[in-house]
């Protein structure tokens, strides 16, 4: 009886003082760097937008409809209370989530989701105030005037510049004549004061026959929107049809030709879409993907964690699954590309970073990621 009363102890002490097993970590070569890819989270539903509350606080936005707070320490995850009732049809539900610029001191947060308005979709920008496990002070910006019949590209994705302005995008919503037509939102990059109003500086804001929030037409389904801060520039990725995915630099009141021009085919033959590539009065892409990767988001690395990807491009890939990184010259033109993790076999949606300067990406599939520096090399 002693002998298995020691053996019973003897077990227990072992199951007391056993460490968990961490989550395999896999090392990968970029051109640049050595990097260390590591699983953090999984079992979400589509998460679309993510964005760092602390340095151990990822809220992450859910498609479907709901808001989670994932700490990135310990895996626990929080369901956020009172969220909006979104339009979760299609490519169409909860989507973005970025910080306001004076978040610390106002505690604003901004969304993007799509809102039923009579049994169609529309985009709506909206902010909100968070207050322990749930939503306070839930205001509707803008309710775009972008509904059709389809429920396709929706955009949408926030940023904001250093003057007080929070930009973000809609798609055509799968009716291409709406990049040309600005009595709607759809197809175009929208700028707004923090608190909704239209800036008094808008192109259009004099103008009859335009929508005075729009910033910039012509886009198909722009997915991916960000602020460089070091240039004063405002970047833009957007779905092509068939091939045709384009990098933008946006300009206030340009036409990106959206669907007059443009690099892609058509869906069912191998004919152009569009008159032409080119067209007098209508933008050039700085880059573009033949055949198309489907961008699902786009950051500017700005971190110390990776010095030689500062001022880089990054973004998700859905159909060619992996990370596309994109190296610009101060004068804004793309000199080289990279994809990232392409045997990964995941749709890579958004991509944020965190303090240290790491970055952390979510996939299709429910999983969230982070890349970091080989610490095996220290």
């Amino acid at each position: 009886m002693k002998v298995v009363g020691f053996i019973v102890l003897a077990v227990l002490l072992c199951i007391s003082f056993s460490v968990p097993a961490e989550k395999p970590v896999d090392t990968f070569d970029s051109d640049d760097v050595r990097f260390q890819l590591e699983l953090i989270a999984e079992g979400l539903e589509v998460p679309w937008g993510m964005v760092f509350l602390s340095a151990e606080q990822l809220l992450i936005t859910e498609r479907e409809g709901s808001v989670r707070i994932l700490n990135i320490k310990n895996g626990n995850k929080l369901t956020i209370k009172n969220p909006p009732k979104v339009f979760a049809e299609g490519q169409g539900g909860m989507l973005d989530v970025a910080l306001s610029p004076d978040y610390k001191t106002s505690g604003w947060l901004y969304f993007t989701y799509v809102k039923n308005v009579e049994d169609q979709g529309a985009t709506v920008l909206a902010r909100a105030k968070l207050a322990s496990d749930e939503f306070t002070d839930w205001q509707d910006l803008l309710l775009s005037k972008s509904t059709t019949a389809t429920s396709r590209h929706f955009g949408s994705r926030i940023t904001f510049d250093q003057k007080g302005h929070v930009f973000f995008s809609i798609g055509d919503r799968g009716h291409r004549p709406n990049g040309q037509n600005l009595m709607n939102h759809a197809g175009s990059v929208l700028r707004l004061n923090l608190d909704g109003s239209v800036p008094a500086d808008n192109p259009f804001i004099n103008k009859k026959d335009v929508l005075p929030e729009i910033w910039s037409y012509g886009h198909r389904n722009p997915q991916g929107l960000s602020y460089d801060t070091v240039h004063n520039r405002l970047w833009e990725i957007e779905h092509g049809p068939r091939g045709g995915d384009e990098v933008n630099l946006i300009r206030a009141g340009a036409n990106y030709g959206w669907p007059v021009i443009s690099y892609g085919k058509e869906y069912w033959g191998p004919l152009a879409v569009g008159e032409a590539t080119h067209k007098k009065g209508m933008e050039q892409p700085v880059k573009t993907y033949i055949p198309s990767i489907a961008p699902g988001s786009l950051m500017i690395y700005s971190g110390a964690a990776f010095p030689s990807w500062q001022g880089n491009l990054f973004s998700g890939a859905l159909k060619l699954q992996h990370i596309n990184r994109v190296v610009l010259n101060n004068a804004g033109e793309a000199v080289k590309e990279e994809r990232l993790l392409e045997n990964l076999g995941q749709r890579i949606r958004a991509l944020v970073q965190s303090v240290e300067g790491w970055i952390y990406f979510s996939t299709d599939s429910g999983k969230i990621y982070r890349i970091r520096p080989d610490l095996s090399a220290n």
